[in-house]
């Protein structure tokens, strides 16, 4: 049986070879993206032209180390495909993404994508999301508002994330609140409610952006699919 850690770096090398040489490739953040980083690494060593868009500081650090050629977001037309992680994902291809802090990025460069590719581990499939702790993205003027408003909407408690015992800032300068949902029922409405409240950034809900999956099992088992939009 394989650890998590080995599910993640073969879900990682396999996903790898779905870049092709003189794309464009939308990289994540997360511990199973790093594996997709190391293995395309060893690709543009071999010769494999690409360019790759970060979806972090950290991810670009890591791809900068393995020599990876980068390129910024308002630079490229459009993306061939991006490969992320996910914290939940849910039969009908829903995520709930942000638990490294990386939402915005990672839903901007999502959305200028062809394809969007969803590597993970087979804890990450639920029947419902919500068991997750929902990130929110929040501009730090005016934080706590929100997160009254969301508890008086939504009756469920949130906490400002942390790191250091300080507020975490993002990469853009924001903070993040992790809302305690249990169970999210109508994805779709909490993601345009949650995104219209004054002072709320985004959150870490991606609705109808995945295009597929590559899902990976202790056994050695690895299951790609495509997720067909209602």
């Amino acid at each position: 049986m394989l650890s998590a850690n080995d599910i993640k770096q073969k879900v990682g090398e396999q996903a790898a070879q779905l870049i092709k040489p003189g794309m464009t490739a939308g990289i994540g953040t997360g511990s199973t993206a790093y594996w997709l980083l190391m293995a395309l690494g060893k690709k543009v060593q071999e010769g494999l032209a690409i360019r790759c868009v970060p979806t972090s500081r950290e991810t670009a650090r890591l791809a900068a180390a393995q020599h990876i050629p980068l390129v910024e977001l308002n630079d490229t037309a459009a993306i061939d495909i991006t490969i992320d992680g996910a914290d939940e994902i849910d039969p009908q291809g829903q995520l709930i993404k942000g638990g490294g802090g990386a939402l915005l990025q990672e839903k901007m460069v999502a959305a200028a994508s062809r394809q969007l590719v969803i590597i993970a581990d087979h804890t990450k499939l639920v029947q419902q999301l919500g068991a997750f702790p929902l990130p929110v993205e929040v501009i730090p003027f005016g934080w706590k508002q929100v997160q009254r408003r969301i508890r008086e909407i939504y009756h469920v408690d949130s906490n400002l994330r942390l790191k250091d015992n300080q507020p975490l800032i993002t990469d853009h300068g924001h903070y993040i609140l992790d809302c305690h949902f249990g169970q999210i029922p109508d994805a779709f409405t909490l993601n345009i409610t949650l995104n219209t409240m004054p002072g709320v950034v985004d959150n870490g809900l991606f609705i109808r952006m995945a295009t597929s999956t590559i899902i990976g099992y202790p056994d050695g088992t690895i299951r790609q699919s495509a997720i067909v939009s209602e």
